[in-house]
C-alpha cells in the first residue's frame, strides 16, 4: 500500500469497482458495493474523483476500501502510513483498527514506527536476524529490554 496502486484513470469508485469484477459481480452490484465501502471509510463524497483529485490520506483510503472489495479475511499492509503526515497516519490506523474489530479481519501490518506497532494486539519485532513475538502491548517494555541489551 506504499504507492496505494489505484489506476490514475478510473474514479474512486471505479478502482474499487475493478477489484469486484474479478469475482464476476454484477455491475450493478459492484457499483452499489463500492460506494458503500467508500461510505465506510469516509469517502462517499469523493466517488467520480480520480486519484489526482485526491488527498494521500484519500487514495489510502481507497486502497483500503478496495482491500475489503472481496470480503477478505487477512490483509496485508506494507507500510500503510508510510507517505502519510502524522495526523493522516493516525486516522489510517485508527480506520484500520475499526476494520479488524467490525469485520474480525486479521491485518498484518509491516512497519517501521513505533507508534503504528502500537495499534497491534500482537507485535512481532526483527533485529539482528532474530524474531521476538509478544501476545500483548504490555510485553513491549520486555522486549525493548531484551533488545537493547
Amino acid at each position: 500500500m506504499q504507492n496505494f496502486a489505484l489506476i490514475p484513470y478510473l474514479t474512486a469508485v471505479e478502482n474499487i469497482m475493478v477489484a469486484l469484477a474479478l469475482h464476476k459481480d454484477e455491475k450493478k452490484n459492484q457499483r452499489s458495493k463500492a460506494e458503500n465501502l467508500l461510505k465506510q471509510v469516509g469517502l462517499d463524497g469523493r466517488l467520480t474523483h480520480l486519484p489526482a483529485e485526491l488527498s494521500a490520506g484519500q487514495q489510502q483510503r481507497v486502497a483500503i476500501a478496495r482491500a475489503l472489495a472481496n470480503n477478505p479475511t487477512l490483509i496485508l499492509a506494507d507500510e500503510p502510513t508510510g507517505n502519510l503526515d502524522p495526523s493522516l497516519s493516525l486516522e489510517i490506523l485508527k480506520l484500520l483498527k475499526d476494520i479488524k474489530e467490525e469485520r474480525g479481519i486479521t491485518i498484518v501490518m509491516a512497519t517501521h514506527s513505533p507508534a503504528a506497532a502500537k495499534y497491534g494486539d500482537t507485535l512481532i519485532k526483527l533485529k539482528d536476524g532474530k524474531l521476538f513475538s509478544m501476545l500483548n502491548q504490555k510485553a513491549t517494555n520486555e522486549v525493548e529490554q531484551i533488545l537493547t541489551n
